[in-house]
């Protein structure tokens, strides 16, 4: 099939380095890595199963085949796919943008839709999204309440019942740390109990919103037992079910990067209809999800395993089976950074 006159001529191999050079100055280079882990795939799969030399030809067939070539693999489970097709997408849009593929080609990505219950444990926030969702958050919503609860979860992969467990007195913010403690007599419980307490330190940025947010916009209250919350609402110390939907609500992308990546119009979409419906968004996540996120991108930049155990108060077996998400591209070439040395 001939090129369209309007598209520039451009191999898989050239398109996808022109995409890792333009995001490599956007993302951390995990998330470069992890796109490039993912995307090497369709590369093959255009080099050596399709023979598309040029990407200008690709079509929405093509994407469709490729999609059913990688579910013959047998070691890859559904939700590995959905990253594997949303990546793909991702990196479509991009070469749309400089002329390489026909316009909305990305939109033709059929990415597969997790049922309930499915994948429940790998659904994480990336450290991409996270960037850039605390990206917008810092520019348009700074020192807010949502702004200091997410960059708080995210930062210290706290649980959400720590995080609301939290009073003004537990922010030390010239020893740069919070204390983590154990209340149930007045309604803030630890999942550990004593053995969740800890100081968990804080870098120098999350202090100086977390000190913003408490002069300028948390609410003068305190709580049915006369504490007084850090994070707060009007009512005092707030809800999980707040904390819950304020975390569903902003990690819709719609929120932070202007685009909907479902296709959904904005004036349709069920998770828009009402302050409680953000759940509904399928690249919503919950708290939790965003704990097993930190956790992840922790370890992938190198935080060895006991003191990312420590800091998110989590047994190292545990945290094996439950929270790391590191695919095993990034850790075979962790483990490799470290053998070269030998």
């Amino acid at each position: 099939m001939p090129a369209l006159h309007s598209l520039t001529d451009t191999t898989p191999d050239e398109a996808l380095e022109l995409y890792l050079r333009e995001r490599s100055t956007e993302v951390t280079e995990n998330t470069l890595q992890s796109h490039e882990y993912r995307l090497n795939h369709f590369v093959r799969w255009c080099n050596e199963v399709a023979e598309i030399e040029n990407v200008n030809n690709l079509t929405g067939r093509d994407l469709h085949r490729y999609k059913l070539w990688r579910q013959e693999d047998g070691d890859l489970n559904q939700v590995s796919l959905k990253s594997q097709m949303d990546t793909l997408r991702v990196f479509l849009r991009f070469c749309e943008s400089i002329d390489a593929v026909e316009p909305d080609l990305h939109s033709k990505v059929m990415s597969p839709t997790l049922s309930d219950g499915i994948g429940q444990r790998d659904v994480k926030l990336d450290a991409e999204e996270a960037d850039q969702l605390l990206d917008h958050l810092g520019r348009f919503e700074y020192a807010t309440f949502g702004h200091a609860l997410i960059l708080l979860l995210w930062r210290t992969g706290l649980r959400m019942g720590s995080a609301r467990a939290l009073d003004l007195d537990d922010f030390n913010v010239e020893e740069e740390y919070v204390a983590v403690r154990h209340r149930p007599e007045t309604d803030t419980p630890l999942k550990n109990q004593q053995n969740g307490e800890r100081l968990v330190a804080l870098n120098p940025t999350i202090c100086t919103v977390l000190n913003d947010y408490i002069e300028v916009n948390r609410p003068d209250v305190t709580d049915d037992y006369g504490r007084v919350p850090l994070l707060a609402t009007e009512h005092g110390r707030p809800s999980k079910n707040t904390i819950r939907a304020t975390v569903y609500r902003w990690t819709r992308p719609c929120m932070y990067q202007n685009t909907c990546p479902h296709g959904r119009d904005r004036d349709d979409c069920e998770a828009l209809n009402t302050r409680m419906a953000a759940s509904k968004c399928p690249s919503s996540v919950s708290p939790h999800a965003v704990r097993r996120g930190s956790i992840t991108h922790h370890l992938t930049q190198d935080v060895p395993e006991q003191v990312v155990s420590d800091r998110m108060n989590v047994s190292q077996r545990v945290l094996e089976e439950h929270y790391d998400r590191r695919s095993e591209e990034v850790k075979v070439e962790q483990r490799r950074q470290y053998l070269d040395e030998l």
